[in-house]
């Protein structure tokens, strides 16, 4: 019997700082802690919450850093996985923002979910993308930092499925 699952609409920012490093979030699933991976600061918007709002928030809760604006929507990425021995389906709205400053400003605000599979933050190059072999969310984040840092990035937001 197969189920259909309404997706869940969240928010996500590509942060770039003053050297043009990405900032992501190595999380696990705390269920099967040898799956992780490495993802845009993000997650699921409030109930009325407009994807740009939700964005702003989520970085300020996950990372300390507060941006005052966001600037374009680079991507829509639709996903399904499975964690905490559910299936899931996601589809993430993805803004672009630039920080000159990264020192936390506000307290962090982790929910319990992030509590229980949080591992790290970290500035990323677009070589160092390029050369791990870490999982990487999505899976095609190192070819479209390139491109967005080269500027031939679509200007249309693009449509991801993984």
């Amino acid at each position: 019997m197969s189920t259909t699952l309404t997706p869940r609409i969240g928010a996500r920012v590509l942060l770039l700082d003053a050297h043009d490093r990405v900032l992501l979030i190595h999380a696990c699933d705390p269920h099967d802690r040898g799956h992780d991976w490495w993802e845009l600061p993000g997650g699921g918007l409030d109930e009325d919450e407009e994807p740009v709002d939700g964005a702003r928030r989520e970085v300020a809760e996950e990372t300390g850093i507060v941006l005052p604006s966001l600037g374009r929507k680079l991507w829509i990425r639709e996903s399904r996985f499975h964690y905490k021995g559910r299936d899931h389906h996601r589809i993430d709205h993805v803004f672009l923002a630039r920080a000159t400053d990264t020192a936390p400003k506000v307290a962090l605000k982790p929910t319990e979910n992030e509590k229980a599979g949080l591992i790290e933050r970290r500035w990323w190059s677009a070589a160092e993308l390029h050369q791990t072999t870490a999982k990487l969310l999505p899976a095609s984040l190192p070819r479209l930092v390139e491109d967005l840092l080269a500027g031939t990035l679509s200007t249309t937001p693009l449509n991801l499925f993984d």
